[in-house]
C-alpha cells in the first residue's frame, strides 16, 4: 500500500476517534454512530487540506508523520463534530 492510502487511513481512525472523544468531553454529541462518522469524515477532510497545504513530501511512516497525521486527524474529527453538532442541534438562550 502506499504510504498516501496509510495516512489517510490514520487521519480517518484518528477523526473518529477525536469525533468521539470531543463529543464526550463536551456534550456537543449526536450520538455515538453520528460521532463516529462525522469525525471520521472530519479527520479525511483535514488530512486532505493539510497534505494540500504541505505539499505531497509532508508524508511518510516515520513516528513523526504518523503522530502528526494523528493530531491532524483527530482535531479535525473533533472541529467537524462539534460544528455539525451545533448545525443539528442549536443551542437555546
Amino acid at each position: 500500500m502506499s504510504t498516501t492510502i496509510i495516512n489517510v487511513i490514520i487521519q480517518i481512525v484518528a477523526g473518529a476517534i477525536g469525533g468521539n472523544l470531543f463529543a464526550k468531553i463536551t456534550q456537543f454529541t449526536m450520538g455515538r454512530i453520528g460521532d463516529t462518522l462525522v469525525g471520521a469524515v472530519g479527520g479525511a477532510i483535514g488530512g486532505f487540506v493539510f497534505q494540500g497545504l504541505i505539499g505531497a513530501s509532508g508524508g511518510g511512516l516515520d513516528i513523526g508523520s504518523v503522530l502528526l497525521q494523528v493530531a491532524i486527524g483527530a482535531m479535525s474529527g473533533a472541529i467537524l463534530t462539534v460544528f455539525a453538532s451545533l448545525l443539528l442541534n442549536p443551542i437555546d438562550y
